[in-house]
């Protein structure tokens, strides 16, 4: 099915509360009251939301009570659908660096790779660290590596450091089971697996021309030597690690039973042959999740012979810094549920319509504006799935919703400044400017998010 970029709303959705221009008037003071409240008032962004979503309700005439009642709908169901893949995640995550996984991964792929390649073999690892991890938990073990590989190279940070966060911060925009991405897939009812399909697609080409290639300029922009903040690291490594082999396997594993499930549900039509129907289920993310958890605690907790007490302790550990994602997360979903009760949805997608604009433009488009005036990502994303959630995507197909996700994701990377912790993180430890890190990081994730949507509008040709 080709994808023509415009849709119509459909008939079965809510209806709007109040006039359109009330409607639109109450979305833009409810994101602007978010934006001010995180931006300004430094206030946390699960406090932001849960307020912008009770204005916008209140902007728009609802009664509070079914204002209330949107807003913990949406929050609930966040929670419960997505909110455990990100704790399933985090435990993995956590797992892995713990073992002596991630190191790993590093050591074998930086070993093996000659000065020239060296740039490509870090956007790898970032790539690889980035798939199952959080952003800043993976921000934060990559520096170690990043410093002490360029310093080891005689090369400057900016090219070895650029490719690495490029990988990193591409599987974080666009590839679940990242927070961002999730929200926006269970928001927009979009297929996991086929979003995760088109999500590699897109996240390779990307982190080329982001890390590798533009690595490259930027480093003739800004030379910089390493720092050496981490010439005697202050944490030992394990002296017992899983291979990298078995690593490589264990992280891959829910990537590859949810693809599976992806192709099993275009290839087999028959849903009751017994192989399409185990696959269906491996396949779910909650399931596909907890396998990997369970098959790591063999191949990378016994693997780097962690006692029980150990593992224990390292997947439980995992859990305490997320739980302020969670709740961003989950408020998201309130914020979204209580857009869709207002009606604001089929305004907006009465608007698309009659415009013409491709709705993948404007996904990009709103998602970069939340992004410039929060600095988090992940709030640009559920903010925009939220008021795209609805009509607007009623009548796209299974590919099509999946490119509108990888569209939001893309535009939430835009140009990271100073109202973003990461810009803040790579600053500090690369040892550059302000001017400086513009140059780099920032111009970095622009690129990114260009590329991201020029890559979603090619696939939209096709699908």
């Amino acid at each position: 099915m080709s994808y023509s970029g415009i849709v119509t709303a459909a008939t079965d959705t809510p209806q709007p509360i109040a006039p359109s221009a009330q409607l639109v008037v109450a979305t833009v003071v409810g994101i602007a009251v978010i934006v001010l409240l995180i931006t300004v008032l430094k206030l946390h962004p699960f406090l932001s939301l849960t307020i912008g979503s009770l204005v916008v309700a209140l902007v728009a005439g609802e009664n509070l009570a079914d204002a209330i009642e949107s807003f913990t709908t949406g929050f609930g169901d966040t929670a419960a659908g997505v909110g455990t893949l990100i704790a399933l995640g985090a435990m993995f995550g956590k797992l892995l660096a713990d073992s002596g996984g991630a190191d790993e991964i590093v050591d074998t792929i930086v070993g093996r790779s000659s000065g020239r390649s060296l740039p490509w073999a870090m956007a790898l690892v970032g790539a690889l660290i980035g798939l199952p991890m959080f952003f800043e938990i993976g921000l934060v073990l990559l520096m170690p590596v990043i410093l002490l590989v360029a310093r080891r190279s005689g090369q400057s940070v900016i090219r070895i450091g650029i490719p690495t966060l490029a990988g990193l911060s591409v599987m974080h925009g666009l590839v679940p089971p990242h927070p961002g991405p999730l929200v926006a897939i269970d928001a927009l009812n979009a297929d996991l697996g086929v979003t995760l399909g088109l999500g590699v697609l897109i996240a390779i080409p990307t982190a080329i021309i982001a890390g590798p290639v533009f690595g490259k300029i930027a480093a003739r922009w800004v030379d910089v030597p390493a720092p050496h903040l981490f010439d005697r690291p202050e944490e030992q490594q394990r002296p017992d690690r899983p291979s990298f082999p078995v690593t490589l396997a264990t992280v891959l594993l829910p990537v590859v039973l949810m693809l599976a499930k992806a192709l099993a549900d275009i290839l087999v039509d028959d849903e009751t042959q017994p192989t399409r129907q185990v696959v269906d289920i491996v396949g779910t993310p909650l399931i596909a999740l907890l396998i990997a958890v369970l098959v790591a605690l063999l191949t990378l907790g016994r693997g780097a012979k962690m006692t029980r007490a150990e593992v224990a302790k390292s997947v439980e550990s995992g859990l305490p810094p997320i739980a302020g994602i969670l709740l961003i997360v989950a408020a998201g979903g309130g914020f979204k549920q209580t857009l869709v009760d207002t009606g604001v949805g089929t305004v907006v997608a009465d608007w698309v319509a009659s415009s013409g604009m491709s709705i993948l433009l404007l996904a990009w488009l709103v998602a970069v504006v939340i992004r410039l005036a929060t600095g988090s990502a992940t709030v640009a994303t559920v903010t925009t799935a939220g008021i795209l959630a609805g009509p607007l995507v009623s009548q796209l197909s299974t590919g099509e919703t999946s490119l509108l996700v990888l569209a939001i994701g893309s535009g939430s990377l835009f140009f990271s400044h100073v109202n973003d912790a990461g810009f803040w993180l790579v600053k500090e430890y690369f040892g550059l400017t302000v001017g400086q890190n513009i140059k780099t990081w920032s111009l970095m994730e622009t690129v990114i998010s260009v590329s991201g949507l020029v890559f979603v509008l090619l696939l939209s040709l096709v699908i």
